[in-house]
């Protein structure tokens, strides 16, 4: 299938795409919120709930302009490379997860958007300077010899 194809397909079945879905592609993190979908031999992860990812699209938001002095950027308001989106998503639901649920095993998605809200009321008003050392701290796997490319 070519990737024109495959696009138009894939927002033709997942119409609520999951805000993190890259982070849990790749097994960094858990939400009990997300489906997982098949298309033509690739994987996508829905949200099931319209609310939430209201909520995670705004955590989202926050974490990428909160982490441009730490990354180094003038702005996050343009595309940035995959591996960037993915200092700053991971990095992100680590800080948090360290603010939140510093006991939990995996960052898990839902349950940190909750207490954000619970313990801050407005998700503008959490403590990002905390939050972003995460970001700052999150470093890629290491690929080893003989993995994929």
């Amino acid at each position: 299938m070519d990737e024109i194809a495959f696009r138009h397909l894939k927002g033709d079945i997942n119409r609520l795409p999951c805000v993190f879905e890259r982070v849990l592609l790749a097994r960094h993190a858990v939400c009990e919120l997300a489906i997982s979908l098949q298309i033509a031999e690739r994987e996508s992860v829905a949200c099931t709930q319209p609310a939430a990812h209201l909520a995670c699209g705004r955590i989202s938001e926050l974490l990428r302009e909160k982490s441009t002095f730490a990354l180094g950027l003038t702005a996050t308001q343009r595309i940035l490379p995959h591996a960037m989106v993915m200092k700053i998503q991971c990095g992100g639901l680590d800080g948090l997860k360290a603010l939140l649920d510093a006991n939990a095993i995996a960052p898990n998605v839902r349950r940190l958007v909750r207490l954000a809200r619970e313990q801050y009321d407005d998700l503008d008003e959490l403590p990002f300077s905390e939050v972003v050392k995460g970001i700052a701290a999150w470093k890629p796997r290491r690929r080893r010899p003989g993995d994929a490319p």
